[in-house]
């Protein structure tokens, strides 16, 4: 274990964080009720500005998914950053652990801040997260942007993503305990061929990101709603969709965007990001904010 003032993954989380101040954001932690406790990064000083809600994916906390769309979208939005239940500071008492009860208390969150109305950006887990706000309150949420997001999951998807994998449990993949289940995560999620990393700082991510509250996230994984059935369990939305997803996507393969612009009807489009795959915000940021502010001001 490598002490935490020696820690890479440490000393890059501090560097996210002053990312984050330097872009007017400030770390803030509220109870939302009597259960649920969520930690989130938000403006320092109200605006008039229309608000953004940024959810993050499955694995590092928000710092690490959303960094240049922070700096970016701060200039014209107020941006709201949270973790879900289970990452970072964010926690809850309840037995519920369905992306639905993550999307009840992000919209408990704006409540309390007294955000009513709002765009709302999902990646990943996160998408599943942002589809169910914009499909419980189609009067609060004015545009949904779901990045990488296969909101349409059936059962053989994850079956299939397993063999990709050549895992037995998608925990193994999702919750990484060893360098080598890292690399096959990383591996599957970016499209550029990673140089040659050593095992003590993939074990160092995996001790500093990958171990907090290992077993509530298994539980996050298995309260999982979707991808139960043999058929996408989603319906169209009110709200004009922008689902944004990279050509080479191991995780969610391109075929599900292009199905999920289907069921979600004619108020969805879609970008393909080439040379991307499941993190194309990371991966090509200045293309993928240029697509979603365009999406976003029209």
């Amino acid at each position: 274990m490598v002490a935490s003032c020696l820690s890479p993954t440490s000393l890059y989380g501090g560097y996210l964080r002053r990312c984050f101040t330097a872009s007017g954001l400030s770390s803030q932690t509220i109870d939302i009720d009597h259960q649920t406790t969520i930690h989130f990064w938000g403006p320092t000083t109200a605006s008039h500005k229309p608000v953004l809600l940024l959810v993050h994916g499955f694995g590092p906390v928000c710092l690490w998914q959303w960094r240049r769309q922070v700096q970016y979208f701060c200039a014209d939005f107020d941006v709201y950053v949270p973790d879900l239940i289970f990452f970072g500071d964010s926690t809850t008492t309840s037995s519920d652990r369905t992306e639905v009860f993550q999307a009840v208390s992000m919209g408990k969150l704006l409540e309390k801040v007294g955000i009513e109305r709002y765009a709302v950006m999902g990646t990943s887990y996160g998408g599943f997260v942002a589809y169910h706000m914009a499909y419980m309150w189609p009067d609060r949420v004015e545009k949904v942007v779901i990045a990488s997001s296969a909101v349409n999951l059936i059962r053989r998807d994850n079956e299939e993503l397993l063999q990709r994998a050549k895992l037995k449990e998608i925990e193994d993949l999702m919750l990484p305990r060893t360098a080598e289940q890292l690399r096959t995560l990383t591996s599957l999620a970016v499209f550029k061929r990673l140089p040659m990393i050593p095992n003590f700082l993939w074990n160092d991510i995996i001790d500093k990101i990958y171990s907090d509250k290992r077993e509530e996230k298994k539980g996050l994984l298995k309260g999982l709603t979707l991808g139960r059935e043999d058929t996408p369990n989603i319906s169209p939305l009110q709200q004009e969709v922008l689902i944004i997803w990279g050509d080479h996507d191991q995780i969610f393969p391109l075929g599900k965007a292009i199905e999920l612009k289907e069921v979600l009807g004619e108020k969805a489009k879609l970008e393909v990001m080439k040379k991307t795959a499941h993190m194309p915000q990371v991966e090509f940021p200045e293309r993928f904010n240029a697509i979603v502010k365009n999406f976003l001001c029209a």
